[in-house]
């Protein structure tokens, strides 16, 4: 029996790589020629590739036969765009939030499994904390995730937990077993969890009553972990206005 030949099988997935990536970053369709010109496949090579990216909606042709993204991008594109309302109606709470607190604001959602901060407004201190939109944070070691956990944003994950620090939650028993407490506060928190030195606390942001988003606030230890309760009614009370907006203008996000 005949083999294929070692990597034959990443090869092609590279080569269909490369044509995808250059018909997104196309400023226009682009035409089969104009793609076996510029991979230097052979033109067989070129035609099969497309197709495969064709039916899996990576790639769509349009009346001339030229190449553009497929349907799958229009679909990511009009998911992503949920995540512009919430962030264009959290805007002001944020801003608020962040003049009473003078700590960093972040507003984080539920992706693959963990939180990702997909708005921040920076700390007033020197002192503050990094930028952390659009960063992949261990959603176990961060208020935001914590709260996404508690009210079911996020499953529950089992076993051994990533221990980043010496106060992280080490398995998911110990984890579920604060997520009953954080519903009953209002909110969840952190201290040194995720990094030492920094404290996090986060309330849960609703869209007709379903739990969309956490609304938190985060800074040096030093000034926040003596007084967590306070700080964690207030975020609280942001994210529940936060929550009434959006609901009262549930297309344009904020009033």
């Amino acid at each position: 029996m005949s083999t294929a030949p070692a990597g034959t099988g990443t090869q092609s997935i590279d080569r269909a790589a490369d044509l995808l990536a250059r018909v997104v970053r196309s400023e226009g369709p682009v035409t089969f020629t104009e793609l076996a010109a510029a991979t230097g496949l052979a033109r067989s090579t070129t035609s099969r590739l497309l197709s495969a990216l064709e039916r899996a909606d990576l790639l769509s042709r349009d009346d001339g036969g030229r190449w553009g993204p497929g349907a799958l991008f229009d679909l990511y594109a009009t998911r992503r765009s949920d995540d512009d309302t919430l962030v264009e109606g959290a805007d002001a709470t944020m801003r608020a939030l962040g003049d009473l607190t003078g700590e960093t604001v972040n507003l984080g959602v539920a992706r693959r499994g963990t939180v990702v901060q997909v708005a921040q407004v920076d700390s007033a201190y020197f002192l503050g904390s990094r930028d952390w939109v659009g960063t992949d944070v261990p959603a176990h070691c961060s208020a935001l995730g914590k709260v996404l956990y508690a009210h079911g944003a996020l499953p529950v994950p089992k076993g051994p937990l990533e221990a980043l620090t010496p106060a992280s939650v080490p398995n998911g028993a110990a984890l579920e077993a604060q997520l009953a407490g954080i519903r009953q506060d209002g909110f969840a928190t952190t201290v040194d969890e995720l990094e030492p030195g920094l404290t996090g606390v986060a309330a849960p942001v609703r869209r007709h009553g379903a739990v969309v988003a956490a609304l938190g606030v985060s800074g040096p230890t030093s000034r926040l972990a003596a007084d967590l309760r306070s700080t964690g009614a207030l975020v609280a009370a942001h994210a529940r206005a936060l929550s009434v907006r959006l609901d009262s203008h549930p297309q344009e996000g904020a009033a």
